[in-house]
C-alpha cells in the first residue's frame, strides 16, 4: 500500500520569509529523497491564481469586505485542495504549501474581525481531510515585517498588495490570532523566531521536519 505523502504549511505575518523557506525546505526533503511538491494560497490552480490576483490587488479601487475576501480564499483553497493537494498525499508526496486555512482565521478572523465560528466551519468544508501534519508559524515583529517588505519591494517592479498596505493596528491583530491559534494547537504548530538570520531560521525548521521523514 502506498504510504501517504505527509502535509507542511507555513505561516505567519508579513515578512516572515514564509516563501524562502517554503523552497529551502523543498530542497532539504528532495535531496532526502523526497518526492515534493511545492504550492501556495490563495492560487496553486489556473481557478486560484484568477481568485489571488483579484484579492491582491485592486487596480480598480474596489475595496472588498472580510466576508467576500474568506469566502473567495475558501473558493480557492478548495479548488486546490481536491485538483492538487489530496491527490498529491495520496501518492505518497510531501506537499509543502505558502500559506493554508491558518491564513484565513489569522487575517479575516482577527484581522477583519469576522466571526470566528462560521469562518471555521467553512474552512473544514474547504480543507475536506486536507488537514495539515506540522504547521510552522514564522513569527516576527509587525514593524520589522513591514520593514522587510518594504525594502523588499524596493527592487521589484510591483509595489505593495492590499493586505501589506493595512495599518499597523490591523497586523498587530493577525499576529496576535496566529499566536493564539499556535498556542491552542501545540501539536501541530511549531513556533519559529522568523527575526533571525535565515540559515539559523531554516535549521530549525529542518530539525522539526526530520521525525516526519523518519
Amino acid at each position: 500500500m502506498q504510504r501517504r505523502g505527509r502535509f507542511i504549511t507555513f505561516e505567519g505575518p508579513e515578512g516572515g520569509g514564509k516563501s524562502s523557506h517554503v523552497k529551502k525546505l523543498a530542497e532539504e526533503l528532495t535531496a532526502s529523497g523526497c518526492e515534493v511538491l511545492i504550492t501556495r494560497e490563495p492560487g496553486g490552480t489556473a481557478a486560484g491564481e484568477t481568485i489571488r490576483h483579484l484579492l491582491q490587488h485592486d487596480a480598480d479601487g474596489e475595496k472588498l469586505v472580510g466576508e467576500t475576501e474568506l469566502l473567495l480564499f475558501a473558493a480557492s483553497r478548495a479548488q486546490l485542495v481536491r485538483e492538487v493537494i489530496l491527490p498529491a498525499l495520496d501518492s505518497g508526496v510531501y506537499v509543502v504549501c505558502d500559506r493554508f486555512a491558518d491564513s484565513t482565521i489569522a487575517y479575516q478572523g482577527y484581522g477583519r474581525q469576522c466571526a470566528i465560528e462560521p469562518l471555521v466551519a467553512i474552512n473544514r468544508f474547504a480543507v475536506a481531510e486536507a488537514v495539515p501534519d506540522l504547521t510552522f508559524l514564522l513569527d516576527i515583529d509587525v514593524v520589522a515585517g513591514l520593514d522587510r517588505v518594504r525594502r523588499r519591494i524596493n527592487g521589484e517592479a510591483k509595489g505593495r498588495d492590499r493586505f501589506e498596505r493595512e495599518e499597523i493596528a490591523f497586523h498587530e491583530r493577525v499576529r496576535a490570532g496566529y499566536l493564539e491559534l499556535a498556542a491552542a494547537q501545540k501539536g501541530r504548530f511549531r513556533v519559529i523566531d522568523a527575526s533571525r538570520e535565515p540559515d539559523v531560521v531554516a535549521e530549525e525548521i529542518w530539525r522539526n521536519v526530520l521525525p516526519l521523514i523518519g
